[in-house]
């Protein structure tokens, strides 16, 4: 009995102890990987200021969305290709998607499309011809969401008004629906851009992009945004942000997917060395003890 006790134990202890090496070492690298799955609707709203042409500016509330889905067969082990369109509309009568612009309401602001492709496992965009059409924008930094395990540093995160990676600097933790986020902050001022067909002006904006820091999705975001004409004169000034209902469900989301990477990150390993350590142990001296009381009998 002693004999298949000891050997069970032993078994099991290095089955554990496997396991929770596997877990900690092998399993983050490739869990921790963006989705090839993906594909979100995010909602923003808020107000905003349109010149009239006068030289004033008529004040509105505006809704925003923004559709991402990743493009499976262009996308591989390694990298993750996406296709974007989002458009910014007067929040007039009821308006639950992009409009076109032929509306007849005139709700359409602004509307695009947008290709790019990122690392899956640290988010950075990947300018590659292999992944993308030869009409994609070049793009560096950071894209649409923060790397696994985001660190409290400033990252640079592509800025698709200005055309560059601006910084995006650690500003502080806040709490969401009980998820511990990081405060990233955006600042750009009077960076040189085309405004509308063939006008030159100039655009500014101070962003905060909250993350969870375990997946690095972004969780919340908001910002005040001002695009100014050669003159100075206000062209369209924002002030918006994720809606209640997306961070709701963004927080929900990052919380229940944080959630199983640490389980496999942290649980499954301490289980693992706090009960496969031992039972190896009482295994092998089980094992030595039979040897030894094995050997006694037949020297007497």
């Amino acid at each position: 009995m002693r004999k298949g006790f000891g050997i069970g134990l032993t078994v099991l202890g290095g089955f554990l102890i496997t396991l929770a090496l596997l877990a900690q070492f092998w399993a983050p690298g490739q869990l921790m990987k963006t989705p090839l799955d993906t594909d979100s609707l995010t909602l923003l709203d808020g107000t905003a200021q349109l010149s009239d042409g006068t030289g004033g500016t008529n004040e509105f509330p505006v809704k925003a969305f923004s559709v991402t889905r990743a493009d499976s067969e262009r996308s591989d082990s390694d990298v993750i290709v996406f296709q974007n369109s989002s458009c910014l509309v007067k929040d007039e009568g009821e308006i639950d998607e992009c409009v076109s612009a032929s509306d007849p309401q005139e709700r359409l602001l602004s509307a695009s499309t947008d290709n790019f492709a990122t690392d899956r496992r640290t988010g950075e965009a990947v300018d590659d011809p292999k992944y993308l059409p030869p009409s994609a924008e070049q793009k560096s930094g950071l894209v649409n969401k923060w790397p696994f395990l985001a660190e409290k540093k400033t990252y640079q995160y592509w800025d698709g008004f200005s055309g560059e990676a601006v910084p995006a600097t650690y500003d502080g933790t806040d709490t969401i629906d009980g998820l511990e986020v990081y405060n990233y902050k955006i600042v750009v001022s009077d960076a040189p851009i085309e405004v509308t067909d063939g006008v030159q002006g100039t655009y500014s904006t101070d962003r905060t992009i909250q993350i969870d820091p375990t997946t690095g999705a972004i969780v919340n975001q908001f910002e005040t945004q001002e695009r100014l004409d050669g003159d100075g004169n206000v062209f369209l000034a924002l002030d918006y942000g994720f809606t209640d209902e997306q961070v709701a469900d963004n927080a929900e989301t990052s919380k229940s997917n944080a959630s199983s990477l640490n389980l496999i990150r942290k649980t499954v390993p301490l289980i693992g060395y706090l009960v496969g350590i031992p039972a190896l142990l009482i295994g092998i001296a089980l094992q030595v003890m039979r040897r030894r009381s094995a050997n006694a009998t037949a020297d007497a």
